[in-house]
């Protein structure tokens, strides 16, 4: 009997040992991937049961290789809940307890998870139904000075532990950054606004096959259209978690609803094409579909017959769907890790005109249902309305703490990051403010000039301010819109441009990033 004791314990082992290499090869599957609408049910079943099969080898596992391998001490934290924002917090929590106790001085890190459908037609029928659901992990951990950034869409105790062994060993081997850092405590957001970007009914595939449909049909009612490329309806929900080893626990949701389409007009070789596409937060603010797919058919159809414009000095008038690019060139221009590395045009014009006086320009990070808002920046750091350009004057730059510390200033909360670099200056919901002039009016005392529907290639020096870029739309005679204009180009200089605009009084709220009708004096078109 004593015998046959020994035996099983002997062959006990080497049964757990051979069934390793089967359980190890299952973690891959809990990566979120992206799967077709026609197979939602089968993968909701499945996703649940495998979390729960691997509890018991796993802790086998890590007990049985506890003599030989004095690697993680504490058990790796697990997975949780995808709807549960309280048990995502504890998770990261955990994650950064691990890279602490490993050797990192200090670790942030960031989850994202999310869910998309995506619908799509062209002439009528169906092209494209597909869903996507994801989670992203990013680990950003501090040894001294240094710094690295993991990421993965693992979360099974395995792969964190082995991704926290990753973050630090790439830590120790790079190079001081002696800018580097996660933010002082004093800076951390404490209370976050309620900015209502989360509309949690997700729309049926009937909601989104119904915009579409609408959207293309009353594009391709518009007398003139005679071909469409498509027309597609969407929506989209996110989830940012954000945890950091200075004591941050930040969490926030946002939806988006669009739809859009595309359409040509004409026939042959004179054939002309145009879009239209919206977005909002919430499905019952995103406007009508019909309405949409209309405006694309009549601006196609506009665009027949162009001719080519004569080179001149003309006024150019933007419209809003291509204004909001002089916006960004701005927001390029004054980015802190661009005037850090002394590449911006406008370097050395803090607290200088660079507008004309009518002229302001916000950025509003909790501007409720904006499509760019959010409670606080990539670095947990308490963000705010702010005039960028006030009455013309640039007021500051925009910086996260790296370009912050490099400039010797304070950070204004600006930081944006994913999961796989490290945060970077970014903009929310910037816009120009409306002038006191109708569109009709400042295009109304123009005797020759050219009216921009249409912005192609990407001709901007950010170091100089050169401007020059492909462009068609509509030239104006004496005040008027005469007729179509293709294949010219525009050209200038930003600074100059700046000096020289004037806004309309038709600011909408479309994009994220918004402009009115602007007019610039002064630039050049070359044609023929």
């Amino acid at each position: 009997m004593a015998a046959r004791k020994t035996a099983r314990k002997k062959t006990a082992p080497r049964k757990k040992a051979a069934r390793k290499p089967a359980k190890a090869k299952k973690p891959a599957s809990r990566k979120t991937v992206a799967k077709r609408v026609a197979k939602p049910a089968r993968k909701k079943a499945a996703m649940p049961k495998r979390p729960v099969a691997k509890k018991s080898p796993a802790r086998k596992r890590v007990a049985a290789k506890k003599p030989t391998a004095a690697r993680p001490r504490a058990a790796a934290p697990r997975p949780p809940s995808p709807t549960a924002a309280g048990a995502v917090a504890t998770f990261l929590d955990d994650l950064i307890a691990r890279a602490r106790k490993a050797g990192a001085d200090a670790a942030d890190a960031v989850l994202f998870e999310g869910a998309s459908v995506s619908l799509g037609q062209r002439l009528g029928r169906p092209e494209k139904l597909e869903r996507a659901e994801g989670r992203d992990l990013g680990l950003r951990v501090f040894v001294g000075k240094k710094q690295a950034i993991v990421s993965t869409t693992d979360t099974a105790p395995a792969a964190l532990a082995e991704l926290v062994e990753r973050g630090l060993a790439m830590a120790r081997s790079v190079p001081d950054d002696p800018y580097c850092g996660i933010a002082d405590p004093a800076d951390l957001a404490r209370q976050f606004p309620s900015i209502d970007l989360d509309d949690a009914s997700e729309p049926g595939t009937d909601r989104l096959k119904d915009r579409a449909r609408q959207c293309e049909e009353a594009a391709l009612a518009v007398k003139g259209v005679t071909n469409s490329e498509g027309a597609e309806a969407s929506w989209g929900r996110s989830t940012v978690t954000l945890v950091a080893s200075n004591g941050f626990h930040g969490s926030y949701a946002g939806s988006r609803h669009s739809v859009g389409t595309a359409v040509l007009a004409g026939d042959g070789t004179g054939m002309e094409r145009d879009y239209e596409y919206v977005s909002a937060v919430y499905g019952k603010d995103l406007e009508d579909a019909a309405a949409v797919g209309r405006r694309a058919g009549e601006r196609a159809v506009k665009r027949l017959n162009p001719r080519k414009a004569a080179t001149a000095k003309v006024p150019i008038v933007y419209d809003p769907r291509v204004s909001r690019g002089l916006v960004g060139h701005l927001a390029g221009a004054i980015n802190g890790a661009a005037i850090a590395r002394g590449t911006s045009f406008l370097k050395d014009k803090l607290g200088q005109r660079i507008f004309a006086d009518g002229v302001t320009i916000t950025d509003d990070p909790h501007r409720p249902r904006g499509l760019n808002s959010k409670p606080f920046d990539g670095e947990g750091v308490a963000n705010r309305k702010r005039a960028i350009i006030d009455k013309g004057v640039l007021t500051t730059w925009v910086l996260d703490l790296r370009s912050a510390r490099q400039l010797g200033l304070k950070t204004t909360g600006h930081a944006s990051r994913g999961t796989s670099s490290p945060p970077s200056p970014s903009l929310t919901n910037l816009y120009m403010h409306a002038g006191t002039r109708s569109p009709k009016q400042i295009i109304g005392d123009i005797a020759s000039g050219f009216y921009v529907t249409e912005l192609m290639g990407f001709g901007i020096n950010g170091i100089t301010g050169d401007y020059s870029r492909g462009a068609a739309g509509f030239w104006i005679e004496h005040g008027e819109l005469a007729y179509p204009v293709s294949e010219v180009t525009i050209a200038g200089n930003l600074n100059d441009m700046f000096l020289n605009l004037t806004p309309a009084n038709d600011l909408e709220f479309r994009h994220g990033m918004d402009a009115p009708t602007i007019r610039v004096d002064g630039m050049t078109v070359a044609g023929v």
